[in-house]
């Protein structure tokens, strides 16, 4: 099991970076080798369902996701989506905050719990490391393109 944290400060109002953050398909063009499908009919909220299929071919991999909590930024109170992965081969959780940051900017919160089926504990620290920067990264980029 990894769990990882990270910020970000972003020159965007709240709600602008939330829907940056919460249009689904958009991650799969950040994330390299990545699709994601809404499985489920708009707009999100709780029980929306999506899909990431990571890979090429046979060696792709499923990450299901449900919202379980949408509580989308209002004013100057935060944002918080949270989901829970129910893939076969991916497990665990991830949350998105936005809040007031400095200087009117949108500060963002990434929380992830990964528990891959088929990796040993021992991958652990590199997988803990590396999804830090492929999430970070992808952040950045969500944050980046309108």
């Amino acid at each position: 099991m990894v769990t990882f944290q990270f910020e970000r400060t972003a020159p965007l109002t709240l709600d602008e970076a939330w829907r940056r953050l919460t249009e689904w398909p958009r991650h799969g063009d950040v994330v390299p080798l990545t699709r994601v499908t809404v499985v489920t009919p708009g707009p999100t909220r709780e029980g929306t369902v999506f899909v990431a299929r990571s890979g090429i071919g046979p060696f792709a991999v499923d990450d299901r996701m449900e919202v379980t909590v949408w509580c989308p930024p209002t004013g100057d109170e935060p944002g918080l989506c949270r989901l829970e992965k129910r893939g076969r081969t991916v497990r665990g959780w991830a949350e998105i905050e936005v809040r007031p940051g400095p200087g009117g900017r949108a500060r963002v919160v990434w929380r992830e719990e990964l528990r891959p089926r088929l990796l040993p504990s021992l991958c652990d620290p590199l997988l803990g490391a590396s999804a830090r920067v492929v999430f970070g990264r992808a952040a950045n980029r969500l944050l980046r393109r309108p």
